[in-house]
């Protein structure tokens, strides 16, 4: 596949340069769009927040890293094309969003709008959602460790140091999956790891109806 050739062969060693495709690996971060939306209130994008679509764990990016910190803004790239931005709403259902990950994150990837935007589904693509999580109708209070562990058990060959998940306040808000950068496999991730939220009884909100 041209996709994954263009991936292997841009593998560089990593500089905290912010020179574009200089990077260690990638962190998929899926937020729990009721949390979001609860948070964001009036704010939030009415894309998804206001569409009467139940979204659950939807993409909030995917981020280049280093094994210390990461890389932003690394290319003044422009927008990606209306069409494309369209294209990922179902999986990212806020335009301002996908712009947002593509001038924050995409352009440090070292790829075209498109290859970035397909590596993002396709990483999105490799995890299972614990059935749980898909689609609740009511309100659900769980420890981070429940969840990690959900996530785990669900997705083969998960360890412990390659996901985190992230709350704020009492709300779970993310959970971060690091991954190669060519998207095959899970990866350790310390840094990533240690902003975990070990809280427990942390709230997700309930998917909205249809």
């Amino acid at each position: 596949m041209a996709f994954a050739l263009l991936l292997a062969g841009s593998v560089l060693p990593a500089r905290a340069d912010g020179t574009p495709g200089s990077f260690d690996f990638y962190v998929l971060s899926l937020s729990w769009s009721p949390s979001y939306c609860a948070a964001a209130g009036d704010r939030a994008d009415k894309t998804q927040c206001d569409s009467g679509r139940p979204y659950a764990f939807v993409v909030h990016g995917l981020w280049p890293q280093y094994n210390r910190g990461y890389p932003e803004h690394c290319a003044a790239g422009g927008d990606p094309p209306r069409r494309l931005v369209n294209s990922m709403l179902d999986i990212m259902p806020s335009r301002s969003l996908v712009r947002h990950e593509w001038d924050k994150h995409g352009t440090c990837s070292g790829l075209s709008p498109v290859d970035y935007f397909s590596a993002t589904r396709k990483a999105f693509e490799r995890i299972t959602i614990p059935s749980a999580f898909q689609e609740p109708d009511t309100a659900i209070v769980i420890d981070p460790a429940d969840l990690e562990r959900a996530f785990r058990t669900t997705n083969e060959g998960l360890a412990a140091d390659e996901i985190a998940v992230i709350c704020r306040g009492n709300r779970i808000r993310e959970v971060r999956i690091c991954m190669t950068r060519d998207l095959s496999a899970y990866r350790s991730c310390p840094e990533v790891d240690r902003n975990a939220c070990t809280k427990a009884g942390q709230r997700m909100p309930p998917v909205r109806s249809r």
